[in-house]
Parts: C-alpha cells; sequence; structure tokens
C-alpha cells in the first residue's frame, strides 16, 4: 500500500476542519482546497467575516504549528476585509501504531483541538 502523499494529507485536513465548522454554525461562503492559497475557508457567522488557514500533517510533526511568513500575507489579506482570522491544524497518525507510516485506506487517529485565533 502507498503512503498518503501531502494533498491527501491537506484533503483529510480539510473535511476535519469542514465538519467542524459546520456543527458550529459557519456558514460557507468559499472553500478553497489549494494548500498554497490561503484562507481555504471564508465563512460568516453571527455576521462576522471568518477566514480560516487549514495545514494538515503526520505524526510526529505537531498540528499546531505554521509558517509565520506565510501567515502574515493572510494577517494582511484578512485585515484588509475586515475578517476574522483562524488557525486550524490538524494531525494524522496510524490508529494501530504512531511510529508506523499513515497508508492509503488505514484507519487513523486525528489531533484537532479546534481553531486558534490568530487575528
Amino acid at each position: 500500500m502507498e503512503q498518503l502523499n501531502k494533498k491527501e494529507i491537506h484533503q483529510l485536513a480539510m473535511q476535519e476542519v469542514g465538519n467542524f465548522l459546520k456543527t458550529q454554525g459557519y456558514e460557507f461562503l468559499g472553500v478553497n482546497s489549494d494548500m498554497k492559497q490561503s484562507p481555504q475557508f471564508v465563512c460568516v457567522k453571527k455576521k462576522s467575516l471568518y477566514f480560516i488557514v487549514v495545514s494538515g500533517c503526520l505524526y510526529p510533526n505537531s498540528p499546531k504549528k505554521y509558517d509565520l511568513k506565510f501567515m502574515e500575507k493572510v494577517i494582511i489579506h484578512a485585515k484588509k476585509n475586515k475578517a476574522k482570522l483562524y488557525f486550524a491544524g490538524v494531525g494524522f497518525a496510524n490508529s494501530e501504531n504512531y511510529n508506523l507510516p499513515l497508508l492509503k485506506n488505514n484507519s487513523y487517529v486525528v489531533n484537532f483541538s479546534g481553531l486558534e485565533k490568530i487575528l
């Protein structure tokens, strides 16, 4: 079996965050699943505009880490649009053993502790 590639990891992260946002009552205005374009989610909740940047990673990498230089560009974009900016880091690991690679069609565990406020 093949290991998940970066794009597949990102897609899994997008699914996790999208489902979370739905359960929290966010309305989607736009979704951009491209890893190099941010924000991935543009949402409205209680008449406020939200930009959500999504990042996925594999264990042992921390889902809480993000590229500060990249985030600075998104901060400028959020300020121009008077949007609240959040980061959603999602970590994945093989459910049988965290130290084993995550292969396609394997079960996995998710490390996602919600949205982190940036702006």
